[in-house]
Formats: C-alpha cells, sequence, structure tokens
C-alpha cells in the first residue's frame, strides 16, 4: 500500500476528529455539558453515536473473525442487535430512562439506580464494576483497532497500541460527552459507508451474492472435518444442538451480547442526551438501519471470506489467519481489496474503535469520578470536570494494559476479542438487567431487592468464570489450583455464565423485592412523575 496516500487520508481524518473534539470542549460549560451533553444532543446525532457506540472492533474484526469459524448462524446476532438493542432498548427503556433520569437529576447510569432506589452504595458499587469490569471490554476493542494497525503498516503491537490510544484519549479527555457525541456521528458517517463497500466489493470478487453463498454452502464438507468433533455442519448451517460449537455460538455470542446491550451503561447513558421521547422514536429508524449494515455485513464477510482463502489460498480463514480468529478480517481486508480502499478502510476501523472507545473511557471515567469518588467518598472539588477528566485517565491506562496483556493470557487462543466482549455484556446484564427493569416498570420494588441482585449477578459471573467456563477457567487456573480439577462441573463446561447467573439475578431481585419493604413512596413519585407521557 501507498504510505502516502494512507498518511494523507489519517492525516485529514484526525483533523477532522480533533476540530470536533474541539468543538465539544468549547460548548462544554459544566458538569451536565461533560456529562449528558447538556441534555439537547439532536435524535440524528444520538442514533449515529448510540450505533458508533455499539458496534466496535469487537463487531467487526472480533465478531466478524468469528463468523469465519461458525458461520453464518452469527447473524442471528444481528437480528438480536436490532430488535433487543435498537428496538426494544429505545421504545421500551430509552424514553422511560430519559424522563425517570431527568426527574432524579441523574447524569450516569450507576446514579440512575442509586437514586431510584435511595441507595448511594448501589451507585458506588455500580461505578466501581464499571470502573474495574469495563477495561476487558474497552481492551478487546484497542485490540481489534491496533491488530489491524499493526498488520496494515507493518509495525510492532505495542508502537501501534501506544498511538492507537493516544488519539482516542487526547479528544474524549478534551470534549467530554459533547466531543464524543459530535466524533460518534462522524465516525458513523464513514463507518457505514466503508461497510457498504466491503460487502459490495466482496460479492463482486466472488462472483455475486448466490454464487458466493452457494460456494460457501458447498464448503460443508470441509468444515465438517475441520471442526466437526466441535458440532460444526458447515458454514450455512447452524451448529449441532448441544454440541460445544452450538453453545459458544448460542449462549456466549448470540444471546450474552444481544441481551447483555440492554444494560450497557456506556448506551443507556445516551437515552439522557436527547430533549424528549418524541426525538428518541426518530432515532429508531436510523439505528436499526445502521446497526443491520454494520453488523450483518461484518458477519456475512467473515463467512464468506473462508470461500475467498480456499479460491486463492486452498485453505480456510481460521489456517490462513494462523489460527487466530481476530487476524481474519485484516488479513483478508489487506490481500482481496484494492490497495485504495485499505487505506479508506484503515481510517473506518480508526472510526469503529474510537467511537466505542471514547464512550468506554467517558463512561469509565465518570463511573469512578462521580459515582464513587464524587457521590460514594463525597470528594468535594470546586472543578468536578477536572476529577472525571482525571478519572478517565485512569481508565485508558488500566484499558491499554488489558489490552497488552489479554492477548499474552489467551496466548495460543482463538476469539480473544470476541470473549472479552461477551465477558463484560454478560457480567453488566446479570448485574443490573433486572434491577434497571424494575426501576424503569415496578412502583412497588425495594432497594435491597437492587442491592441483593447486583451481588448475586457480580457472584455468580465471577464464579461461573473462574471456576465453570472452561475457557476462562482453564487459563486462570483457579479451579485446579483450589479443586484440583481444570473446571469444577466438565458437563456443563461451555455453558456460558449469563444463562446462568442473569436468570438467578432476576430470581433473586423479585424473590427479595416481595419480602422487603418498597423503595420511599417521595422518591418512587418523583420518578415517575410524566413518565408515561415520556
Amino acid at each position: 500500500m501507498n504510505l502516502l496516500v494512507l498518511t494523507l487520508v489519517v492525516v485529514a481524518y484526525l483533523i477532522v476528529t480533533g476540530i470536533l473534539g474541539y468543538a465539544g470542549f468549547r460548548a462544554t460549560k459544566d458538569s451536565t455539558d461533560y456529562l449528558l451533553a447538556g441534555r439537547k444532543i439532536h435524535p440524528m446525532v444520538m442514533a449515529l453515536s448510540y450505533g458508533a457506540t455499539f458496534i466496535s472492533t469487537s463487531a467487526i474484526i472480533g465478531f466478524g473473525g468469528a463468523a469465519a469459524v461458525y458461520g453464518m448462524g452469527i447473524i442471528w446476532l444481528t437480528f438480536l442487535n436490532i430488535f433487543v438493542g435498537i428496538f426494544v432498548a429505545f421504545v421500551f427503556f430509552g424514553r422511560r430512562t430519559r424522563k425517570m433520569g431527568h426527574n432524579l437529576d441523574a447524569h450516569t447510569f450507576p446514579e440512575l439506580l442509586g437514586k431510584r432506589y435511595g441507595s448511594p452504595f448501589l451507585q458506588t458499587a455500580g461505578g466501581i464494576l464499571i470502573f474495574l469490569a469495563m477495561p476487558l471490554y474497552a481492551g478487546s476493542v484497542i485490540i481489534g483497532g491496533v491488530q489491524f494497525a499493526a498488520q496494515t503498516l507493518g509495525i510492532n503491537y505495542e508502537v501501534a497500541l501506544l498511538f492507537f490510544v493516544a488519539v482516542v484519549a487526547l479528544y474524549v479527555v478534551m470534549g467530554g460527552m459533547k466531543g464524543v457525541m459530535y466524533t460518534d456521528a462522524f465516525q458513523g458517517g464513514l463507518m457505514f459507508i466503508g461497510m457498504l463497500f466491503l460487502l459490495i466489493y466482496t460479492y463482486w470478487i466472488l462472483g455475486g451474492p448466490g454464487k458466493a453463498h452457494q460456494a460457501l454452502t458447498d464448503m460443508a464438507p470441509v468444515a465438517k472435518e475441520v471442526f466437526g468433533k466441535n458440532g460444526h455442519q458447515g458454514w450455512t448451517s447452524m451448529p449441532q444442538a448441544f454440541s460445544p460449537y452450538w453453545w459458544q455460538l448460542v449462549t456466549t455470542i448470540v444471546l450474552g451480547v444481544g441481551i447483555g446491550v440492554l444494560a450497557q451503561p456506556q448506551l443507556t447513558v445516551r437515552f439522557m442526551t436527547v430533549k424528549s421521547g418524541h426525538e428518541l422514536n426518530r432515532a429508531v429508524l436510523v439505528g436499526g438501519v445502521f446497526i443491520a449494515v454494520m453488523t450483518g455485513v461484518a458477519f456475512t464477510v467473515g463467512a464468506l471470506s473462508n470461500v475467498y482463502f480456499m479460491n486463492t489460498a486452498g485453505q480456510i480463514s481460521l489456517i490462513a489467519g494462523d489460527k487466530k480468529t481476530d487476524a481474519i478480517i485484516p488479513l483478508f481486508i489487506n490481500r482481496a481489496l484494492p490497495h485504495w480502499f485499505v487505506a479508506f478502510f484503515f481510517v473506518t476501523l480508526l472510526a469503529v474503535a474510537m467511537s466505542t472507545l471514547s464512550s468506554q473511557f467517558h463512561a469509565m471515567g465518570t463511573a469512578f469520578g462521580r459515582d464513587f469518588l464524587e457521590k460514594g467518598l463525597k470528594l468535594k472539588a470546586k472543578n468536578t470536570v477536572a476529577v472525571n477528566r482525571i478519572a478517565m485517565g485512569a481508565g485508558i491506562v488500566v484499558s491499554t494494559l488489558v489490552a497488552y496483556g489479554l492477548p499474552k493470557f489467551y496466548a495460543g487462543g482463538t476469539a480473544i476479542i470476541a470473549t472479552g466482549t461477551a465477558i463484560f455484556f454478560g457480567l453488566t446484564a446479570s448485574a443490573f438487567l433486572p434491577s434497571y427493569i424494575g426501576a424503569l416498570y415496578l412502583r412497588k420494588t425495594s432497594r435491597q431487592a437492587a442491592i441483593a441482585c447486583f451481588a448475586t449477578g457480580v457472584v455468580s459471573t465471577l464464579f461461573w468464570l473462574f471456576f465453570v467456563h472452561a475457557k476462562e477457567a482453564i487459563p486462570l487456573g483457579l479451579c485446579k489450583l483450589v479443586f484440583g480439577k481444570s473446571t469444577l462441573f466438565p458437563a456443563l463446561a461451555n455453558v456460558d455464565a449469563v444463562i446462568v447467573a442473569l436468570p438467578l439475578s432476576f430470581i433473586v431481585y423479585f424473590a427479595v423485592s416481595a419480602l422487603t419493604p418498597p423503595v420511599d413512596s417521595s422518591v418512587t413519585e418523583t420518578a415517575f412523575r410524566g413518565i408515561d407521557k415520556a
């Protein structure tokens, strides 16, 4: 690739991103501006920001690479992303979250739950969990962007890591939520164009949609030969029911991420940035189309990459990618597409990673700065924006360390990005989702129920990851150390934590709520004021 062309494209992109970040900085006057963009964001900007935050290198590099292994069955995640992550989230969660957040003067997701349940502990504990756990997700996103940058530019992984993080950190710390959302909207537009071209060009080099998908279907014997012991039945078929690949695809990837999106703090806070519930309705169509294109293209191209590599190299994608799913999409882009598009896609991937990372860094910073330091420890500061900026800096450092160490932890393993993402989504769903739903819809619920739900979700998820789920329990080695065996329940070793922890969290929430007194009526009345008309 012509490095001059790449340099010019990247510099132009960074200049526009920097200008938007600076515009956010100039428009940020107080903590409401910094945390919620003044609650006056245009619905189109909000929809693009939500979608750009939702879709990261985890979706394109991580889950796109996973599609090269599991096949088109991963498209079920696209369906859930649109139905649950957009329609259900905006219509049934978004309007009430916006109105209740305004009624309670909440600026973050943990603060919303803490004030709704009259529990400072819940806000503080939620902030700590987000700050400690989100680096796993953010680190996964960083890995996706850095791996593509390192492979495209032919530079060292660590060098690419430092450059990548520094650019994102500059504008998110400077511009706050306004800077984040302005740049998200710009980056979302680039992402949409880049992914559409990727799909069209992939079909063109494979002879059209019909021929490409038929070729993928005809490769079923190859899939069975390589992955048959894990239940693979071909890239256009679902894995055999209850086989190892079926459990990984259905429980970890599809359900873990598809349901977990409802309790993502960096997404839910966006509902509180618009002026009215009506504007959220206007954002549904834009968000749905955006998610359909972004995930649908990534998953389709990932699966079809097997046809390309078989035609050109006589091997499937996983073998061509040196048995690393996270290397498949970068390798396909660099080998199959024209050089000028590699430069454009490099910028597209920068946009994908930066849009998500900026929101993650913002969520981590506000969770630690506002929810833990300000509200939990009662730290008084003359400049609360400065406190949140410092907290974001700490979150960035931790996430960078995770991105450096995670590939070494999973050395020799596959789907590092998808795995890290799924763990965080499952953890937040189990810890927050039951009490979040209860907060929005149940007037007779209790503070004790929310706290018990949070504790149950966190403890049961961590127990499952450390002692049962083979993908984490075996590398960690804690189960082996304590109990003398790799996993506590071998028959359940492929079952994802969310399948156990989330139902258990719901049961505990409703059981404790029925046995304990409800939240003070004055808090409830304030929270639900005008909510049915939101």
